[in-house]
């Protein structure tokens, strides 16, 4: 399952920086306003170093993370009045439409050499501008949608009907500036509207980008905030700025995450023994990039399992909350069609007896589970199948 994210923000929000420092694809990054709608792609690696330590055990012919791709999109911001009207571009959708999830980066860091838009910075305010855009570009999505199906409903299809009632709701929901999100459906009727994509639909990450040294103690805000630490009012400059944000977030029920899109564009130059150095000397264990990925993947509901042999080692990405043949179907459609049960260690079982197998058994580590055993983030899985039963 390959996780897809798109990129947005305003102009000067460091969209690109960040894509850069996620991918090191060497996206140009422009320091003023483009009228462009192009789209930076790359896929990347997911860090994970349980890889690296089951590597170290196994010595395996190849080590395989899972993966995500990440879209780059310029143009938000730049609309003509008739645009403001009628939401984002079809180029600018045809990019950005089939994401799993959206990072918006928002300007929170001051600098004198990148232009500061009117009105001053306010990621908050940009926010709302932002998800202005995506609710009139869903706005004119669910009107196209109505048009059609009211011409199909004159039949009297009970289906089409409850299909319009659903459609209108939602109509009335953006119309009030709201995102499609915070309207309760059922199932059945959210249904509806999985195949318009709407852009307010789709889990939200805020990317509270920060000068390099506001890093480390943004980070930390955002935790104690999210812990129920001091509100936003108690902060002032870059500071308050993420904290207005997070309390955003919270109320949203978003992800948050702080980086400083331009360092960590540039530590991805560094050997990795050189950025670790680095970040450690800011006080940061790990990039805000990586924080970013794992912050996509629980929007997402997404744990990863592993696999681990002489051959390979292995992360795999399923929904949380999936069965053991779903897992294995993964691997190979085989395996979950002939599931027979899965030999399941957890990865923490088998590092505190130092990766041996032979130990973690003889502790009663390794379990044999069946079909209805939910896999678990760090699950070493070996599976049994026969396709001839």
């Amino acid at each position: 399952m390959a996780l897809t994210v798109g990129i947005i923000g305003l102009p000067q929000a460091g969209k690109t920086s960040l894509f850069n420092a996620l991918t090191s694809a060497g996206a140009q990054v422009s320091g003023y306003p483009t009228s462009t709608v192009q789209a930076n792609r790359a896929v990347v690696a997911v860090p994970d170093a349980r890889l690296d330590r089951l590597a170290e055990i196994y010595h395996p012919k190849k080590v395989t993370p899972t993966s995500v791709e990440f879209v780059d999109v310029a143009g938000i911001g730049q609309a003509t009045e008739v645009a403001h009207r009628q939401g984002l571009s079809a180029e600018f959708l045809g990019h950005i439409r089939n994401a799993d999830a959206l990072a918006i980066v928002l300007r929170c860091f001051t600098n004198e050499q990148v232009p500061t838009p009117a009105g001053g910075i306010d990621p908050v305010r940009d926010l709302d501008e932002l998800m202005a855009e995506l609710a009139l570009t869903d706005l004119a999505t669910v009107d196209k949608r109505i048009d059609a199906t009211t011409r199909k409903a004159k039949t009297g299809d009970k289906k089409l009907l409850v299909e319009l009632d659903v459609l209108r709701r939602v109509r009335d929901h953006l119309n009030e500036g709201r995102s499609t999100s915070e309207l309760a459906l059922e199932s059945a009727d959210a249904a509806v509207l999985d195949e318009l994509f709407l852009l307010t639909m789709k889990p939200r990450l805020y990317v509270a980008n920060v000068s390099e040294d506001v890093l480390a103690s943004a980070a930390e805000l955002i935790d104690a905030m999210q812990a129920g630490g001091p509100r936003a009012e108690t902060r002032a400059g870059e500071q308050g700025r993420v904290a207005r944000l997070t309390d955003r977030a919270h109320g949203e029920g978003a992800e948050i995450v702080a980086v400083s899109a331009r360092l960590e564009a540039e530590l991805r130059d560094l050997s990795p023994d050189d950025a670790g150095e680095y970040l450690e000397a800011l006080g940061l264990p790990r990039l805000g990039t990586d924080r970013v990925i794992q912050a996509g993947y629980r929007l997402l509901s997404l744990i990863s399992f592993l696999t681990a042999g002489e051959d390979e080692v292995r992360a795999w990405t399923v929904t949380s909350g999936s069965k053991a043949p779903t897992a294995a179907g993964k691997i190979h459609t085989d395996f979950e069609r002939g599931f027979i049960r899965a030999e399941v260690v957890r990865y923490d079982d088998l590092m505190a007896v130092g990766g041996s197998m032979k130990i973690a058994r003889e502790h009663g580590q390794v379990r044999l589970e069946g079909k209805d055993y939910v896999v678990r983030d760090g699950d070493i899985i070996e599976f049994r199948f026969n396709v001839s039963r």
